[in-house]
């Protein structure tokens, strides 16, 4: 594995103590755009999970009272949970997600997720794929088949939810 002080002018240090990899100030969500860049930059699978496991870390934690069965994401091995809010728009809802999991690699795939649709409307949720996002970071086929389809699982939660608030 390569070391870590190797990404210190890379985006994805920013923010973070040089010599302990913990986030000093987590943001909510890492824009995607640094995720796409930050992937595009690692070319070893081990520095990619590496990378995936440090956004999760970044992820602030969902309060325990939101860790409910009716926000539990079905069908992911790990326990995932994500939390929609609305903001009613008279055309189109702009939806955002809390998310997290008991699991480090997970944890990143959330938040993953969350920066490709957190702050979207509904139809901007409805268009965007999510796993061909993934396939281009070069993450999909690093990713056990349990935690794809664990994947698949929350964003077909997200685009379900997309197109209820559409409708509604």
């Amino acid at each position: 594995m390569k070391p870590l002080h190797r990404f210190r002018h890379r985006a994805y240090m920013n923010g973070m103590d040089q010599t302990n990899t913990s986030p000093i100030t987590p943001p909510p969500i890492t824009p995607l755009a640094e995720i796409i860049d930050n992937c595009a930059y690692l070319d070893d699978w081990q520095d990619r999970m590496s990378y995936v496991i440090e956004l999760g870390r970044k992820l602030p934690d969902m309060p325990e009272d939101k860790r409910t069965s009716e926000n539990k994401v079905q069908g992911c091995a790990s326990q995932v949970w994500l939390v929609t809010h609305v903001d009613r728009r008279p055309d189109d809802p702009i939806l955002t997600f809390e998310g997290e999991s008991d699991a480090h690699i997970v944890r990143g795939l959330v938040a993953i997720v969350l920066s490709i649709f957190s702050g979207k409307s509904a139809s901007d949720i409805l268009q965007t794929d999510a796993l061909d996002l993934f396939d281009r970071m070069g993450l999909i086929e690093y990713l056990t088949a349990q935690r794809a389809n664990g994947l698949r699982s929350m964003v077909k939660r997200i685009k379900d939810e997309a197109a209820r608030q559409l409708a509604a």
